[in-house]
């Protein structure tokens, strides 16, 4: 995929009229508090502390054949769950046909486009935030890290600053500004903008926009996951994502 330059003048045009969009100049008045490390104290009731969620563990000595291939597809190298499942994964075995359904689909996503790792954990966190999903933010913040994304523009994201506070960092370029921008729009508001699908697309083009849209789509269905059996971070872990105290 070849990313097309030519939208900067577009993008100028809505750095003027971006001052003066109410939503963006509210969030820099947010005032946000830190969550510290995960304590005993701070899981509920009805957790189960073998899998940190409101369901077991699943174990693969539980399920069937079927099951156990689809235990393997994830219990693999270069998976990120070599030593055994955890987080959303988990809670997906227990339906085992669909965590191996949604297995293409997270490689694809995450590992299989021509975006780099930097630009996929921009996205993620720009999920993540808009949806204040503090597991999703603090497993992605070090891989994001990891990954190169300067932590000038992980705290941007972090404390929800307005884009047009971050002209000064010179690694924001057209394509950051874009994808956090299409990012906030397509998850907290009614619909993408004109300008911002457009500069998209310009951008990163059909396919490319396409599997944006997909990782933006995946991590909201990682995040329901999360949500709803409650998955925990470990004892001992930080709590990376602010709280907005408003």
């Amino acid at each position: 995929m070849t990313y097309n330059y030519s939208c900067y003048i577009k993008l100028c045009v809505l750095l003027i009229l971006e001052a003066s969009i109410s939503i963006l100049s509210n969030a820099q008045e947010v005032e946000y508090r830190s969550q510290g490390i995960q304590t005993p104290a701070k899981i509920p009731q009805d957790i189960q502390m073998d899998s940190l969620a409101r369901l077991p563990q699943i174990l693969r000595e539980d399920l069937d054949d079927s099951g156990a291939r689809a235990f393997d597809t994830y219990v693999s190298p270069g998976t990120g769950y070599e030593t055994g499942l955890r987080g959303p994964v988990g809670m997906w075995m227990h339906s085992p046909v669909l965590a191996e359904a949604i297995f293409d689909l997270r490689q694809r996503v995450r590992y299989g486009t021509p975006k780099d790792q930097r630009l996929t954990e921009l996205i993620i966190l720009s999920t993540a935030r808009e949806i204040n999903n503090q597991y999703e933010w603090s497993a992605h913040e070090p891989l994001a890290q990891a990954a190169g994304l300067e932590q000038e523009i992980i705290d941007a994201i972090k404390y929800r600053r307005a884009l047009s506070t971050l002209q000064s960092i010179p690694e924001f370029g057209v394509m950051e500004r874009t994808l956090v921008e299409f990012t906030r729009e397509l998850v907290s508001e009614e619909k993408v903008s004109s300008e911002t699908f457009d500069i998209a697309l310009n951008i990163f083009g059909e396919e490319g926009l396409v599997d944006i849209v997909g990782l933006i789509g995946y991590y909201n269905l990682v995040a329901m996951t999360l949500k709803a059996f409650d998955v925990q971070r470990p004892v001992g872990s930080e709590l990376l994502l602010p709280i907005s105290e408003n």
